[in-house]
């Protein structure tokens, strides 16, 4: 996933020696956490518990079964990690919020996950701006127990890198939003979620696989790179891989080439379809039209 084509992924040694400076890790301080914080996230977890059956991708369901997480108390990332390093070698790491770039990059490609200790607030349950603890663990982790998208997101961290040597950090940025944050997958039983910002939300769970209203387009690397994204509302179009080894293809992928197509081609509207689409859902657009515009990420 290198602009220069693959690169060496870090052995077990080197992704406990590779650190990032002091002050973007923190503790979890998991013994502070209130009785309301630990109320919202059982709100949370018990009705997505109930909501995704059906909706959520066999890896995601199998992920969450093998994970130390329940509803009743907000995970301890002490215990979370013992289960999740003896399964793909990953840890989530608490972050003070968003971090810089290359802080992200290095926290995946040495298979760290960071994550926000901090949960939302009662009145924020099915919208926030900043992902919480509740978006970065139920949302994220589950799928992290997987061996294809674990190694898939540090190849991500990996190319993420380079990409931002080259100045084209928003077309690798859009790989990742509409396949970890806002992926779905085929399955013999229909399209199910396997992106952590669907997963982890009530609303747009329901909206990605069942709605009328977006386009459900097949996964392809340059289309996506040219898509811009709905940051504050539902996506206008979805991408679909057919398993997660196609993910796991595009860390092999020289992106060079893609990068300067991308480049040239120009950039796409979320909802714009192309004749060249593979299209197993033409959207109606309902959702979008009688809303109020929204903001586009470019």
């Amino acid at each position: 996933m290198s602009a220069a084509g693959p690169e060496t992924k870090p052995s077990a040694s080197q992704h406990a020696e590779a650190r990032v400076p002091d002050e973007w890790v923190i503790d979890q301080d998991w013994a502070s956490y209130t009785p309301q914080e630990h109320d919202v996230w059982r709100t949370l977890f018990e009705r997505q518990a109930r909501l995704l059956p059906g909706l959520a991708c066999d890896e995601f369901v199998q992920g969450m079964r093998e994970l130390p997480i329940t509803s009743d108390r907000i995970p301890d990332f002490h215990e979370m990690n013992q289960a999740l390093r003896k399964k793909t070698g990953w840890e989530v790491v608490a972050v003070p919020g968003l971090v810089p770039d290359d802080v992200f990059f290095d926290h995946l490609a040495h298979r760290r996950f960071p994550a926000g200790r901090f949960i939302r607030k009662p009145t924020e349950l099915d919208y926030l701006e900043e992902p919480d603890i509740f978006h970065d663990v139920f949302g994220h982790v589950p799928m992290l127990m997987n061996p294809v998208i674990a190694n898939y997101i540090q190849a991500y961290g990996q190319g993420g890198q380079r990409a931002h040597e080259l100045g084209v950090l928003h077309k690798l940025a859009r790989v990742y939003w509409y396949t970890v944050e806002f992926g779905l997958i085929q399955q013999a039983d229909g399209i199910r979620v396997y992106g952590a910002g669907i997963a982890s939300s009530f609303t747009e769970s329901v909206f990605s696989v069942g709605s009328a209203s977006p386009n459900r387009v097949r996964f392809n690397v340059d289309r996506v790179m040219r898509t811009q994204y709905r940051i504050n509302d539902f996506q206008e179009t979805y991408f679909v891989i057919r398993n997660l080894d196609e993910l796991l293809a595009l860390a092999d992928e020289d992106f060079g080439p893609i990068y300067e197509r991308s480049q040239n081609q120009g950039d796409l509207a979320p909802g714009q379809l192309l004749a060249s689409d593979d299209v197993l859902a033409r959207g109606s657009g309902e959702h979008h039209l009688r809303c109020s515009p929204k903001a586009v990420r470019a």
